[in-house]
């Protein structure tokens, strides 16, 4: 299970360019959500969901 520290370094890396997308499974949630919530640049980050509760998270680049 992942931890909200997974989720701030997948923000970054997301926002970095690192990686173009991050998947966030059910369970995970409530951590992503933590990370989310604190991060600076959560109104860049786009979700879409997903079949069986998944969202699929990009960061907006225009």
């Amino acid at each position: 299970m992942a931890t909200k520290e997974d989720f701030v370094r997948q923000l970054a890396d997301l926002r970095d360019g690192k990686i173009e997308e991050l998947l966030v499974e059910p369970d995970n949630f409530m951590a992503f959500q933590q990370a989310y919530r604190e991060s600076s640049f959560r109104s860049q980050i786009e979700g879409q969901a997903g079949r069986g509760g998944q969202i699929h998270y990009r960061f907006k680049t225009d």
